[in-house]
């Protein structure tokens, strides 16, 4: 590889499939075209692209360029988050950082056991600035379905923004019952929606826990989507289905553990789970080849 080459890492969070890739100290981004190639080899397929660039804000410590694979710019993604903290952590380590992303400024920290937090922000339900192409007093339940009239397949979602748009449909058995690839991108170049958006299928089985799956906006079905389980969390306290602080366990991601979403009185929405390493190598930004580093060889007994 030449020198135009960064570094990267495949990771993941709760099976949410994330490349960090390293920016810094450069002027261009990870480009449409090299994503798309990326999401397409076996190997680096991934849902986002968090790629770390060099701070443009007082006080933070990166910019996150967030890239779907389909090339499409995001404005948040909370698992991914937790994966360049993770990163940035066995690089530096330190254990809390404060990044700049389209959808603002974000706070995480890393604990003892692992797990990571972020500061996801505030929830926003007012209907323009989701945004929503009609106007809705009430978002927490709003007219939009999909079926037959008379017996809808899935109705009456609660929508919202946590930096980017989302719809959460409320269902009574296993969201994986459901045929979300099917409905998933209808749902999500629905025209309610001008920027499209992230629908989530979300079971209540207490107050303080739920089950979800996520069709995802510009990556489809995806084993895990942080800024979905927090709309989700929110989104049950609000509609009274869960207290304010619930478990979400990945209905698609089984085994690998569950999210904890906050909604604090202060109004900001903290998200804490675990993020994993998979291998790293090296990347062209531009084209999207790449390749792996090697690893290390087991020395023998």
């Amino acid at each position: 590889m030449t020198d135009a080459t960064v570094e990267f890492a495949k990771m993941n969070g709760l099976g949410n499939k994330i490349l960090v890739v390293d920016m810094r100290g450069r002027s261009d981004r990870v480009t449409p075209e090299a994503a798309i190639a990326l999401a397409a080899d076996p190997l680096t397929n991934f849902d986002q692209i968090m790629a770390i660039h060099d701070p443009k804000l007082s006080g933070t410590d990166a910019y996150i360029d967030i890239v779907n694979c389909d090339g499409t710019r995001a404005q948040a993604c909370g698992n991914g988050t937790r994966c360049v903290v993770q990163a940035l952590s066995a690089e530096t380590g330190r254990k809390a950082f404060t990044f700049q992303t389209l959808a603002g400024v974000l706070n995480a920290e890393e604990h003892q056991d692992g797990t990571i937090s972020v500061d996801m922000g505030k929830p926003v339900f007012q209907w323009d600035k989701i945004p929503l192409s009609e106007e809705f007093y009430d978002t927490s339940r709003i007219e939009l379905q999909i079926g037959p009239i008379d017996n809808p397949v899935l109705h009456s979602p609660s929508v919202m923004s946590m930096g980017n748009p989302h719809a959460i449909f409320w269902v009574d058995r296993d969201p994986m019952s459901f045929e979300l690839e099917r409905f998933g991108p209808l749902l999500e170049n629905h025209p309610m929606f001008p920027e499209r958006a992230n629908i989530t299928l979300a079971q209540v089985i207490s107050p303080t826990e739920m089950v979800t799956r996520t069709w995802e906006r510009g990556a489809g079905l995806t084993l895990a989507c942080g800024s979905a389980a927090c709309s989700a969390g929110v989104s049950g306290a609000r509609t009274g289905r869960t207290e304010r602080k619930v478990d979400i366990i990945v209905s698609s991601s089984p085994g690998r553990g569950k999210l904890s979403i906050e909604w604090r009185d202060d109004d900001h929405v903290i998200m804490t789970g675990p993020a994993e390493w998979e291998w790293s190598g090296r990347l062209d930004p531009t084209s999207g080849n790449f390749e792996r580093d090697q690893e290390p060889e087991v020395q023998a007994k």
